[in-house]
């Protein structure tokens, strides 16, 4: 069983979220349910590596070293305050003794969180729209994606600190097509719609619409070009917004992963890995890599469903500028990618050695 919603004050009885402020255990409470689990079924295994800290709330664990239980949990003593057997690879395996009700958290939020609470000079609320309760889902929604987590937290610090809070009203443009891009901006509350004008409609298609979380204006920023579709807002909607400056060193250059032809063709040849063209329609009919799909950018968001998240995409272009814009929109979605180093022109010269 797993409850919707926790309550903040159960997890005020651990180590260490009795020191979190306020806000910020509620925002935590919000992404962490209370799970059960059988007597005799196993938490955890002597040498695992999952990434996760595990908190007792009821019941009693075993901790075994091969086949030797070594030591016991009781949920409510002082020990169960403290993660059940930290450290990795794990030195112990956990297994329920009786049925018990615990807490599984990913260590990489909690790290994150725990510098962002210690060093914030303010709470997430006030980074929040003060009309929206739960406007602070948008923080954690970036916390917990697994790209933010290639991210330094004193670089997610810096980065929470430089965003500007800024509210737009129904159908007015936050950014226009063709405009220079200038900041990178992440929905806090409303709704914006994605829109792109053709040559044959000036009212422009709808990629896309976003809520919440939703993160746009990348791809101006890391290719340098002009702004490839409008985004206006579809409601009323609060957003915070980071300039291309801080953008660029704090958040794009972490999360970028290249890759050289040889090592990418390997892992394609291997079955490791897929190309993935985001280049124009007509660009990719006139040359691609073999076995290549192609996305183009500007549809990449409208996109992403089609896409496998269990495989891992090598994103190419021509220079790989546009794969590094695709490649930012796939790993802050939760996929595994990497950018050709020096895009097609290096993979055809390779190819041609």
């Amino acid at each position: 069983m797993e409850n919707e919603s926790l309550d903040p004050k159960l997890l005020r009885v651990f180590t260490p979220f009795d020191g979190f402020k306020k806000d910020n255990l509620a925002a935590l409470a919000r992404k962490t349910s209370l799970k059960e689990l059988p007597a005799g079924r196993t938490l955890f295994r002597e040498s695992d590596t999952d990434k996760r800290t595990f908190y007792l709330v009821s019941g009693e664990v075993e901790l075994l070293m091969g086949t030797k239980v070594v030591g016991t949990v009781r949920g409510g003593s002082v020990e169960a305050r403290n993660p059940i057997a930290p450290g990795l690879p794990r030195r112990f395996t956990a297994r329920a003794a009786t049925p018990i009700e615990y807490l599984a958290i990913d260590s990489d939020l909690l790290d994150v969180l725990l510098t962002w609470d210690q060093t914030g000079s303010y709470e997430v609320s006030e980074l929040s729209s003060g009309d929206t309760p739960s406007g602070d889902d948008w923080m954690t929604t970036l916390l917990q994606t697994k790209a933010f987590h290639r991210v330094p937290p004193s670089n997610l610090q810096a980065i929470f600190m430089r965003m500007q809070r800024v509210a737009y009203r129904t159908g007015e443009a936050i950014v226009k097509q063709v405009d220079e891009g200038d900041f990178f901006y992440v929905i806090v509350s409303g709704r914006c719609s994605v829109t792109r004008e053709t040559p044959l409609n000036r009212e422009g298609i709808k990629l896309a619409e976003l809520g919440p979380g939703d993160t746009f204006g990348e791809e101006a920023l890391i290719s340098e070009a002009k702004r490839n579709a409008t985004v206006a807002a579809a409601a009323d909607a609060v957003l915070m917004r980071l300039n291309k400056s801080d953008f660029t060193t704090l958040l794009n250059e972490p999360m970028q992963h290249r890759v050289s032809y040889e090592d990418a063709a390997a892992m394609v040849d291997a079955g490791e890995a897929k190309w993935l063209d985001v280049r124009l329609p007509s660009e990719f009919d006139t040359w691609h890599l073999p076995g290549a799909i192609n996305v183009p950018l500007y549809f990449m968001r409208l996109k992403l469903r089609q896409l496998d998240p269990k495989l891992r995409y090598i994103v190419v272009c021509d220079t790989g500028r546009r794969s590094s814009a695709g490649s930012f929109i796939l790993n802050e979605r939760g996929f595994d990618s990497q950018v050709l180093s020096g895009g097609m022109t290096v993979a055809e010269l390779a190819r041609r050695a």
